[in-house]
């Protein structure tokens, strides 16, 4: 018995030496680590972002980071970048715990999400994806909106998007969607720049996206808007969306050559229907 507790205790001892060791390396790594160093276009394929607009964010991550809230020995950039990455490829273990410029403990990197993730939403969400647009905004969005698909009046659209997740341990069923995978069903607004307006990423991947609609503030807001008086403003839905006197949606299986067909026609492809016409 004395020799194979001897035996587990040599074990365990190695083990130990080489965790340290690896997170030795870990810190080594990150800290010789430099991502303005890497080409540009290296640079936006690991991380999404140009190196202008990651200055930008790490700017205002560092006005809330407290450097000692989990491990003193991370700076801000490889926090940054490690986040990044995992928003960038929707995983860990390839971006993030197994690159040499990163490298982080899937325990560190996990409380590190958390933490940046919450500061980014704090400082970065109201100031960019809001709903609210001046008078200036909304006449560029018609412009533009009419030129490429020759809708009038239009300023947004509106879909929603399935984002595969691992199932649940409780309630799996409400995260089973209509394709057949476990998700959330989370609801995006962009406007005529493809700018994020809105997001509703609250609802489980079985809720219809007239569900998720209904109960977002996003109705609420164009519903304000139009009691307050605004009209011929609209946005763009599938018809997955119900219709309002503020969103559009195709209409449900027009007659072949109709005015309704027409209409779903160029609502999908847009201008180049009314050009091969004409040409």
């Amino acid at each position: 018995m004395d020799s194979i507790a001897i035996a587990i205790f040599e074990i365990n001892s190695e083990n130990t030496q080489r965790r340290r060791k690896l997170k030795l390396q870990r810190k080594i790594l990150r800290d010789a680590f430099n991502p303005f160093e890497l080409d540009d276009k290296v640079f936006k394929k690991n991380f999404r972002l140009n190196k202008a607009a990651f200055k930008y964010i790490l700017e205002e991550l560092d006005q809330e980071l407290d450097p000692c809230v989990f491990s003193c020995s991370i700076s801000p950039i490889s926090r940054l970048a490690a986040v990044l990455r995992f928003i960038a490829e929707g995983g860990y273990q390839h971006g993030v715990g197994k690159d040499f410029e990163i490298g982080m403990a899937q325990s560190t990197f996990s409380t590190n999400l958390k933490i940046v993730l919450n500061i980014l939403k704090r400082r970065l969400c109201p100031v960019w994806i809001k709903l609210e647009t001046t008078e200036v905004e909304k006449r560029q969005a018609k412009f533009d909106f009419y030129s490429k698909a020759g809708f009038p009046g239009t300023i947004m659209c509106v879909d929603g998007t399935h984002v595969k997740i691992i199932a649940p341990a409780e309630e799996k069923f409400l995260y089973f969607n209509r394709k057949g995978y476990f998700s959330i069903n989370a609801m995006v607004i962009c406007d005529n720049k493809m700018r994020v307006k809105f997001i509703d990423a609250r609802y489980p991947g079985s809720n219809h996206d007239s569900h998720v609609w209904n109960l977002s503030s996003a109705k609420t807001h164009f519903e304000r808007k139009f009691r307050e008086g605004e009209r011929n403003t609209w946005i763009i839905g599938d018809a997955g969306y119900p219709l309002e006197p503020w969103l559009i949606t195709p209409f449900r299986s027009p007659e072949p050559g109709s005015s309704q067909s027409t209409f779903n026609f160029i609502a999908k492809h847009g201008t180049w229907w009314r050009e091969s016409l004409e040409s």
